[in-house]
């Protein structure tokens, strides 16, 4: 007798993750996005101004209605990408329907995850500009003079009027450093570190009556007028930078919660997808 020996041969697992469905839903997810953010900046729903590298919003109603664009935006892109990744995944044969339902859920995940990743690059800079100024107090680029004035600058203007000149007072001409026997670019940027420096709180007194001598020999003021206006830009520059970090600090939140909400909404409708797609009942 000859005893027959059978090898079973055990063909290699599948992975769990089908990588096309996912990449599939990803860049639909990021297409809606893009298409929904040009549509809202079309509309008025726009949070990032192309002039300014400061958030383009008003006030806190004005970042609570962009958030919550933003996070509308983020539940019907990522729903889509999410419900797409779901009906475009392979078939998981004799795997469990608790396990199916993981899977699914994990592939919508996965697929908002590359949108989210596309889109940060595609929109880094709208996302510096509001974490960033959340971060960091809402600090203004500040640029030396050899970098121009054609950079982001929110502390230009105040430093345009802190340093506009009193004609009168120099003879019709405008101010030079040959006619006031100063430096205005200097004298200008050592304004701006005084100014920002002290963006959280009252000039000291040394720093008020500086910055007022200084602008009094480049502008041609008195020295009361020059205390008065150094006063004025002082006051006004603070609460505008105060609001611009309330702002941004407003709109980080609404960002997180948009994510949030992506994340779930690309999660749930990968999981009707999946159910679609082996003919089942989602729950």
């Amino acid at each position: 007798m000859v005893d027959a020996v059978i090898v079973e041969s055990e063909s290699p697992p599948a992975s769990a993750v089908s990588w096309p469905a996912v990449i599939a839903g990803g860049f639909v997810a990021g297409a809606t996005t893009l298409l929904l953010l040009a549509l809202g900046s079309g509309i008025g729903f726009s949070v990032v101004s192309p002039w300014s590298g400061l958030p383009d919003i008003s006030s806190t109603k004005a970042a609570t209605v962009a958030g919550i664009f933003m996070c509308v935006t983020a539940v019907m892109a990522s729903a889509l990408g999410g419900y797409i990744t779901g009906r475009l995944r392979m078939r998981w044969a004799g795997t469990a329907s608790d396990e199916i339902y993981f899977r699914d859920t994990a592939h919508g995940v996965l697929a908002w995850a590359l949108a989210t990743v596309m889109g940060a690059a595609l929109l880094a800079s709208a996302a510096t500009a509001i974490t960033s100024g959340a971060a960091a107090g809402a600090s203004p680029s500040v640029p030396t003079a050899a970098q121009g004035a054609g950079n982001n600058d929110v502390v230009a203007p105040y430093l345009d009027r802190l340093f506009r000149p009193d004609y009168r007072a120099l003879n019709g001409r405008p101010p030079t450093a040959a006619s006031v026997g100063r430096d205005l670019a200097t004298d200008r940027d050592a304004a701006r570190r005084i100014l920002l420096a002290s963006r959280d709180r009252d000039l000291s007194g040394d720093d008020r009556q500086y910055l007022a001598q200084m602008v009094s020999a480049d502008t041609g003021l008195s020295l009361a007028d020059a205390e008065q206006r150094v006063t004025t830009i002082d006051n006004e520059m603070r609460a505008t930078l105060d609001k611009v970090r309330r702002i941004s600090m407003h709109l980080s939140f609404w960002l997180v919660a948009s994510m949030f909400l992506g994340a779930l909404a690309a999660a749930l409708a990968a999981t009707e997808g999946g159910a679609r797609r082996d003919g089942r009942d989602f729950l």
